[in-house]
C-alpha cells in the first residue's frame, strides 16, 4: 500500500512509522523540518520525506499535484501557544490534509484524537472533535480511534504521571483527579492504526479504544507508585483551581505550561469508552495499565518493530540491522557523556580495548575504586565484581561482565551496551562506541542512570564528583591516552 503519514515525528508517528514499513508499506512521510526527523537508519532509506506544513493550503498544489496514496493518516495536534484559537488551528490542518487526501486520490483516513463523548469538553478535546467532524465530512472513508491516556514511555501523559510520582511523596491535587480515565498501551494502539489499513469492516466508523481498566487519575498515579515500588500520598483539596494546578505541573514536570494547561482542563472531562465494538471487529489481548507501565519501564527501550509488531504477524526482521533498534530509553534519565577525536587507523584497537573490559582486564582506571564498589554491593545483596567475563576475548548479548550485563555487543558498528545487575535506586546503562562523523573517528562514552525516586536522584548527585574523574580518565586510557 502507498501510506500517507503525517506527523511522522510525533510520538505515535515514530512508533506506528517502522510498524508500517515491516508490514510491506510504501510510506511517504509530511514532517515539517526534515531536519528534526530521525529515525533509525535502516528505516529512514526506506521512507520518502516531504516538508510541508498543513497550515500552508496554498502550497498544496506544488507539493501533492502528482502523488497519489492509499491510505493517509492524520496524527497531527496542535499543543501549542497561538495567536489563532486551538479550534480554529486545527480546523484549517485538518482542512488542508482532506485537500491532500482529494488531490492524491485516498481511498481511506485513519486519525486518532482524544475520547470525546462528554456533553461538555474541554478546549482540547473540543479541538479533536472539530478534526474529526472534518473528517467525517470529507467523503472519503475514513475511520477514527479516540483514546484517553495512551500508557508508554514518551506520551506526554504518561511523563507527567512519571514525574509526580517519581517526585513527589505527598501531593497536594485538585478534586478533578477524581474524574475517570480509561488507558490505553502504546502497543495496543499501534495495533489498531495499523490492522485497520484498508480493512473494509472499519470504514466510516469511530471507535473508542481503551485498555481493560478504568481508573481515576488518582489510581493511576497511585498503582504507578505500587508498580515502582513507592509509597504515596494524594490529598485532594477544593480550593486548587486547573489554573494554579497548571502552574504546579509546570514547576514540579518537565512539561511546558501551555501542554499543563490543556490537559489540566481536559481533567474535567471523564474520558471512558462507551462502545467497545472495535473489541470484535479488530480483537486484542488488552494490556492492562500496570503491566502497561512495566512494559515502559524495560531494561531497553526497543522500537516498536521489535516490541510490537513480532507479535501481531508472522513476518521476521532478519533483514533489518538489529543495532539500529536496541535504545537506552531518554526519558527521566541522567547522562554523563564524553568523548574523543580517534586515528582512524587506531578503530580496531580502540573497539579492541573497550571490547576487553571488565575481568582480568579490569576497567583501565582506578580499579581499586571499582573493587570498593564490587565490595559494598555484595555487602547490600548485590552480585558484585566476582562472575568477571565468560571469555577474556569475546562478549555476546546476555554474558555477564562483572556487575553488568552485556545487551549489545556489536563487533560491525563498533558498539557495546551493557546494563548494571549492581544494587542500585534505579536503572544505568554504560555504553562504547565509535562514529564516523564527516570523515572524523570519534569514541562515545555515554552513562545513563534512571533513578528510582527521591534516593536515586539523590544518589546520582552524590556521585558526580567520582563519575567526572573515573569516567574521563577510563575514556582516556581507551582511547590509548
Amino acid at each position: 500500500m502507498q501510506i500517507l503519514l503525517t506527523g511522522a515525528n510525533g510520538y505515535i508517528g515514530m512508533r506506528l512509522l517502522p510498524v508500517l514499513v515491516e508490514a510491506g508499506h510504501d510510506v511517504t512521510c509530511i514532517v515539517r523540518e526534515s531536519r528534526r526527523f530521525q529515525p533509525n537508519p535502516d528505516i529512514l532509506k526506506k521512507v520518502k520525506i516531504i516538508d510541508f506544513d498543513f497550515l500552508n493550503h496554498e502550497q498544496v498544489e506544488n507539493y501533492f499535484g502528482e502523488k497519489q496514496f492509499d491510505v493517509a493518516y492524520y496524527l497531527i495536534h496542535s499543543l501549542k501557544d497561538t495567536f489563532i484559537s486551538l479550534e480554529e488551528l486545527e480546523r484549517k490542518s485538518a482542512e488542508c490534509f482532506v485537500e491532500v487526501a482529494k488531490l492524491t486520490k485516498v481511498k481511506q483516513l485513519i486519525y486518532l484524537g482524544g475520547i470525546s463523548n462528554a456533553s461538555a469538553l474541554s478546549a482540547h478535546l473540543n479541538a479533536r472533535k472539530i478534526v474529526k467532524s472534518v473528517l467525517q465530512d470529507s467523503g472519503i472513508p475514513y475511520t477514527i480511534f479516540e483514546a484517553g491516556i495512551i500508557v508508554g514511555s514518551g506520551s506526554a501523559s504518561f511523563e507527567i504521571i512519571r514525574d509526580l510520582v517519581e517526585k513527589l511523596p505527598i501531593m497536594i491535587a485538585p478534586r478533578l483527579i477524581n474524574s475517570k480515565c480509561q488507558p490505553i498501551a502504546i502497543r495496543n494502539v499501534i495495533r489498531y492504526l495499523c490492522d485497520s489499513v484498508m480493512n473494509e469492516k472499519v470504514f466510516n466508523r469511530t471507535f473508542e479504544i481503551g485498555g481493560p481498566d478504568v481508573l481515576s487519575y488518582k489510581e493511576m498515579m497511585l498503582q504507578y507508585a505500587q508498580v515502582r515500588g513507592y509509597r504515596r500520598y494524594i490529598f485532594t483539596v477544593p480550593f486548587l483551581t486547573p489554573r494554579f494546578a497548571s502552574y504546579w505541573l509546570y514547576i514540579v514536570t518537565s512539561t511546558n505550561f501551555t501542554i499543563a494547561r490543556q490537559l489540566m482542563q481536559s481533567l474535567k472531562n471523564d474520558v471512558v469508552c462507551k462502545d467497545n465494538s472495535i473489541r470484535e471487529l479488530i480483537p486484542l489481548e488488552l494490556i492492562p495499565y500496570q503491566e502497561a507501565i512495566r512494559m515502559a519501564f524495560q531494561m531497553i527501550k526497543q522500537n516498536m518493530v521489535l516490541s510490537s509488531w513480532k507479535d501481531a504477524s508472522s513476518s521476521t526482521l532478519h533483514h533489518l540491522e538489529i543495532n539500529n533498534y536496541i535504545q537506552v530509553p531518554n526519558n527521566g534519565c541522567f547522562r554523563d557523556r564524553k568523548w574523543k577525536e580517534i586515528d582512524q587507523d587506531k578503530v580496531q584497537e580502540v573497539a579492541d580495548r573497550f571490547f576487553g573490559i571488565g575481568g582480568i582486564h579490569g576497567w583501565y582506571y582506578a580499579d581499586a575504586l571499582w573493587r570498593i564498589r564490587g565490595v559494598l554491593d555484595r555487602i547490600f545483596g548485590g552480585v558484585g565484581l566476582g562472575r568477571g567475563r565468560r571469555n577474556e576475548d569475546e562478549l555476546q548479548p546476555g554474558d555477564a561482565l562483572d556487575f553488568w550485563r552485556v545487551i549489545l555487543a556489536d563487533r560491525k558498528n563498533n558498539r557495546l551496551l551493557l546494563f548494571a545487575e549492581m544494587k542500585l535506586p534505579g536503572e544505568a546503562w554504560l555504553e562504547f562506541s565509535i562514529v564516523n562523523f564527516h570523515g572524523r573517528f570519534i569514541l562515545k562514552q555515554t552513562a545513563t542512570f534512571r533513578p528510582r525516586g527521591i534516593a536515586g536522584r539523590n544518589y546520582w548527585y552524590a556521585m558526580l564528583p567520582f563519575h567526572y574523574f573515573i569516567f574521563r580518565n577510563m575514556l582516556n586510557k581507551i582511547a590509548g591516552g
